[in-house]
């Protein structure tokens, strides 16, 4: 049950109206959602906490990891009956705390993120007590052989695993009439800064989480936009890794041309943190082999204030339209911003088109190249479960499942992406999936973002979160995203074309992201980091609704009890 309810009625975003209307920035703070204080003792809010608070007071044995453990789970047990962002708790995730404790106590460290939890999405699989379904009963119960290889990678990390969180369900791979945030076995997430806000997807349940301070940070899946997007709807950094820097063996597939795992944190250094861990050379996912970076470059070192000085960033003004009125704030508030970088010593060029946009634009080559790469790699998948309760082995086994188990909501929700996946004439070894996968590498490539980069010499493109994930997605190039601003007072809301979320609304916050070549993660995380520190556009953007419990709170009660 929600205790607290915090109407947002001064939490629009002032960097929308701050560029717009004044030459000094002036980002104010939120001392309710902040520092909290129990009998003198300063504890850190965990809406706003760190990477380095968390060690901070773990260090000084202000808490433990077994107390940040029974606060996360109490926050989440506050949000879940209305935001519905999580779908199962650990059972062990207590007992993997005290141990980590233990050694903590006896001198053994594993790094930064010992002790820490964190949420991953409910298609990254564990080989522990809880599910993992991509959000649909079909695999409910269903078991894998070995944690997937960055389960694995926390672990050893000494992170502890806390929950899964829902996601749209397939990672939005089913219905052409779904909702984003919804699936059967979760139900549908709904976004914090407003009520019955659209959380985007697919990866929704770990941006509503990590945005509320339920973990110290989340993990998403992208295909195409499922990190950025719901990045930018929830206030928060988003990295989308370039395809082959994070392990996809034993996350539930939709193409290995395009998956790639990454972390969705409250800040650029904590996203960064958590990028380090889970980053690196995978024997089971031969994408990884291509990593040119041996040992990995320190993507929490390339947190540097000073990183966008003399950096020439490219702005694809032909990949920034005008959708409809409600991309003018996002527009306006992105051309401010670009005041920012300059200020920071960037040289802004505008434009550096695309060039084959227009016919990227009016392309199909990526529905292929992903409605292909599903058929065949979802088999893969399926064929590595150690128990398989529903029997089900390839995408024509899952739709009829779907169409007959009641809890899937066929045929409401449709199987159209299914539908038209399984009556394709060609398959991902055939030559007419290699042309699409050619015009994408080309619409991308040369015609697209790593031509603007080679054209005019650039280090980086900057756009709108809006309008940033497909061009890279093409080519498994990476973003990372950064709060930018917020929809004004004034703004209309408007539904999605389900009718069921507010996807445009008062407050809804939208995102910056820079975008490069691939392996250029280290560069790109500068350059947000470079920007965040200088807007801190996150704190001026408050959530409608969030939990009340806090650290401080549960330390208070458990010395009671002893």
């Amino acid at each position: 049950m929600v205790s607290s309810i915090f109407i947002a009625t001064c939490a629009y975003s002032l960097l929308y109206f701050g560029f717009l209307n004044s030459s000094v920035l002036a980002f104010p703070t939120y001392g309710c959602l902040n520092e909290t204080k129990v009998k003198g003792v300063i504890f850190p809010g965990l809406i706003e906490a760190t990477t380095e608070d968390l060690i901070a007071g773990l260090e000084s044995k202000l808490f433990s990891s077994v107390d940040l453990v029974n606060t996360y789970v109490a926050r989440i047990n506050e949000m879940n009956s209305t935001l519905h962002m999580v779908t199962e708790l650990n059972p062990d995730a207590l007992c993997i705390a005290a141990e980590l404790d233990a050694e903590r106590a006896n001198g053994t460290v594993r790094g930064p993120l010992h002790g820490m939890p964190i949420l991953i999405k409910n298609n990254i699989a564990t080989r522990d007590k809880m599910n993992n379904t991509a959000g649909s009963f079909a695999l409910l119960g269903a078991k894998v052989p070995r944690d997937s290889t960055i389960a694995a990678k926390l672990r050893k990390a000494g992170v502890i695993i806390l929950g899964k969180t829902n996601m749209s369900q397939w990672a939005n791979l089913r219905s052409s009439n779904s909702s984003n945030g919804w699936s059967a076995y979760g139900g549908q997430t709904y976004g914090a800064y407003y009520p019955g806000q659209d959380p985007s997807g697919s990866s929704s349940g770990s941006g509503v989480s990590s945005s509320l301070g339920l973990a110290l940070a989340a993990l998403g899946t992208e295909t195409d936009g499922s990190i950025v997007s719901p990045s930018e709807l929830n206030n928060l950094v988003g990295i989308k890794p370039t395809v082959g820097l994070t392990s996809r063996s034993l996350v539930i597939p939709i193409s290995q041309h395009q998956d790639t795992v990454g972390p969705m944190a409250r800040t650029v250094k904590d996203a960064a943190y958590l990028l380090q861990v889970i980053a690196g050379k995978d024997k089971y996912d031969n994408y990884t082999s291509a990593i040119p970076h041996d040992p990995l470059p320190d993507y929490v070192a390339a947190c540097n204030f000073s990183a966008l000085s003399g950096k020439r960033i490219g702005v694809p003004r032909n990949n920034i339209y005008e959708v409809d009125n409600y991309t003018f704030p996002i527009i306006d508030a992105f051309n401010a911003a670009l005041k920012v970088l300059e200020a920071a010593g960037a040289e802004i060029f505008d434009p550096t088109n695309y060039t084959a946009w227009d016919a990227y634009f009016n392309s199909s080559s990526e529905a292929y190249v992903l409605d292909a790469g599903f058929v065949a790699e979802l088999p893969a998948y399926l064929s590595q479960l150690t128990y398989n309760p529903t029997g089900v082995k390839n995408l024509a086994d899952v739709r009829a499942f779907t169409h007959a188990f009641a809890q899937e909501d066929w045929p409401d929700r449709n199987t159209f992406t299914w539908d038209q996946s399984l009556n394709l004439t060609f398959n991902n070894t055939s030559p007419e999936f290699w042309k699409y996968y050619q015009e994408d590498l080309y619409y991308g490539g040369t015609g697209g973002l790593l031509g603007a980069l080679k054209n005019f010499s650039l280090d980086a493109i900057v756009i709108p979160t809006y309008f940033s994930s497909s061009i890279s997605a093409i080519i498994g190039a990476p973003i990372v995203t950064v709060p930018l601003g917020s929809y004004p007072p004034n703004t209309t809301v408007v539904t999605n074309s389900r009718g069921d979320l507010n996807a445009t609304a008062p407050n809804i916050p939208f995102g910056i992201s820079f975008a490069g070549a691939k392996w250029s993660e280290s560069d790109l995380i500068g350059y947000a980091y470079a920007f965040e520190q200088r807007t801190k556009v996150r704190d001026t953007i408050q959530p409608y609704i969030f939990p009340t419990t806090e650290l401080g709170d549960v330390v208070e009660k458990r010395k009671v009890r002893h």
